[in-house]
């Protein structure tokens, strides 16, 4: 029981870490909070600091998602606690308590997480990411659309899985809280494309 509980608080305080956040920081000396769409995370990276900065914290950001559900998964923890655990590194990320419960929307933790629970599903989802942002532009939409294609591998491919695909839902459910801004600006018409700057 102990060991659970230790795992999951290392989940948090990992997904916590705002990779952004200190990376725009300590090289390009700004809060990243403070430009672009104020997100702390790797999209607004790539808009205002540029590609290299985009693909590090996306990469840091993955690993947040990525290590905790491996390690779970190596202490032999039960599949939906793995992938509770990897939810958990998620929350950290979103409100992380190194920058006053302030965090990003969770995308590239959460394929992190997904890499880990089910690499056919995450490939999926980045298929369907992919195709979106390409004919679109669209990061927000194209991310909510990954996150509920992941929910249906489970409903059509792993269907015997009830709390698995729950647990997906959930991770649906919470992408779409932390991209409600989003939804509202994709609505009038209003929401930045990735090829342009806000």
């Amino acid at each position: 029981m102990l060991l659970k509980v230790v795992v999951y608080a290392f989940a948090y305080l990992v997904g916590s870490i705002p990779t952004a956040y200190w990376y725009a920081k300590y090289f390009h000396g700004i809060d990243i909070r403070q430009h672009g769409s104020g997100n702390v995370g790797a999209t607004n990276s790539l808009r205002v600091l540029g590609k290299k900065a985009g693909i590090i914290v996306l990469i840091f950001d993955l690993l947040k998602g990525l290590l905790p559900v491996l390690l779970a998964r190596y202490l032999d923890f039960s599949e939906e606690q793995t992938f509770t655990v990897g939810i958990v590194a998620i929350l950290g990320h979103i409100w992380s308590v190194f920058a006053n419960f302030k965090g990003g929307k969770g995308i590239a933790t959460s394929l992190g997480v997904i890499l880990a629970v089910s690499p056919a599903g995450a490939g999926l989802s980045v298929a369907v990411f992919v195709a979106v942002v390409y004919f679109t532009r669209y990061v927000s939409l194209a991310s909510m659309l990954a996150g509920l294609t992941f929910v249906f591998y489970y409903l059509f491919f792993n269907f015997d899985q009830t709390y698995m695909s729950l647990i997906a839902f959930g991770l649906f459910l919470l992408l779409v809280f932390t991209h409600r801004e989003n939804i509202k600006r994709l609505a009038k018409g209003t929401e930045s494309k990735i090829s342009s700057k806000k």
